[in-house]
């Protein structure tokens, strides 16, 4: 499509560098420009990183009435505390 357009001195300065750079012509640059900087983002999905944390030192098959447990005391103390 062919079209005219105005250039703020600041993008034409753009513009003409990316050109100098990379080698394009007036039309590509403008074209490259208003490409990437309207695609919508895409990244690489984030990665969590996987660490070795050893054996556990205490059993875990109870761990969930373990932490009911703490949740109680918990609760207590808040209650003694009157909160």
């Amino acid at each position: 499509m062919r079209t005219t357009i105005t250039l703020a001195p600041e993008a034409d300065a753009l513009v003409r560098r990316v050109m100098r750079e990379r080698g394009l012509s007036f039309k590509d640059a403008v074209n490259a420009a208003i490409i990437s900087g309207l695609s919508p983002e895409v990244s690489a999905p984030f990665q969590t990183p996987v660490r070795h944390l050893g054996r556990a030192r205490v059993p875990l098959d109870k761990a969930l009435a373990a932490a009911a447990d703490l949740e109680d005391e918990a609760l207590v103390h808040k209650r003694e505390l009157g909160k």
